[in-house]
């Protein structure tokens, strides 16, 4: 059997501190990745010092799309270079290059559709202290995912994750918006995609700070919820 081809999608917003290190550590792992950094329309020089690395492609958006605009350009990316398999991989430093094996081996074996990188799986535990609301929203998408598609998804919010040919092609025409990770479990688990959860280590962001905070975790934790059910209440998408 022949290499997969495996596309690294990269998301980035204002992201020039960290993502230079981030494209040398893909490099370093394996340089037969195709690594696609999708340029948010940022500020400062995330797409100079991304292209300057000479390893990625780079994308930029003309115009901010948030978090799901963004990925989903990159699925159309790896559809359209004919990718077997596509890794979400934050531009901030926080995931781990070495740990990408562990969710490309699942869906190489067949065992697993979309793999979710998570902090929590088996009797591991967070690297790192999250907030006090922060955990409550993390165990309440837990409750309502495992009540919607019949199966404890622990990292919800997870933004490392791996997804088969198959998968990238339904996410690249109906990638969820705004804070899609959550709604991405229950369209894939609804449609009957076989996820799988693995530990996967995660570092302190090298820059920049989470989308995720203060009043805006409650704001969150309502519009997600409101988009999940109405995602749980549509017709399959035909495959």
């Amino acid at each position: 059997m022949s290499e997969p081809k495996i596309c690294i999608i990269v998301p980035a917003f204002n992201e020039e501190v960290s993502i230079a290190k981030v494209i040398t550590s893909l490099k370093a792992h394996n340089s037969r990745y195709v690594v696609v950094v999708i340029n948010d329309a940022s500020k400062d020089k995330t797409q100079a010092v991304a292209e300057s690395t000479g390893f990625a492609r780079v994308i930029t958006l003309p115009c901010n799309l948030g978090i799901g605009g963004g990925v989903q350009t990159g699925f159309l990316f790896a559809k359209r270079n004919n990718c077997d398999i596509a890794i979400q991989f934050d531009g901030d430093g926080q995931h781990v290059a070495e740990e990408i094996t562990k969710l490309t081996t699942p869906i190489i074996n067949g065992e697993a559709d979309v793999v979710i990188g998570s902090r929590f799986v088996g009797s591991n535990t967070e690297t790192f202290k999250s907030t006090a609301l922060r955990r409550i929203g993390i165990k309440f998408f837990q409750w309502l995912n495992s009540i919607l598609i019949k199966q404890k998804i622990t990292d919800n919010t997870s933004g490392f994750r791996s997804y088969s040919r198959e998968a990238l092609e339904l996410l690249a025409e109906q990638y969820p918006v705004d804070y899609p990770e959550p709604e991405a479990v229950i369209l894939l688990g609804k449609n009957g995609f076989r996820i799988k959860e693995v530990f996967t280590r995660m570092e302190a962001r090298d820059g920049g700070e989470s989308s995720i905070g203060g009043i805006k975790s409650a704001y969150y934790m309502i519009k997600v919820t409101l988009s999940i059910l109405i995602t749980a209440i549509r017709p399959p998408i035909e495959r």
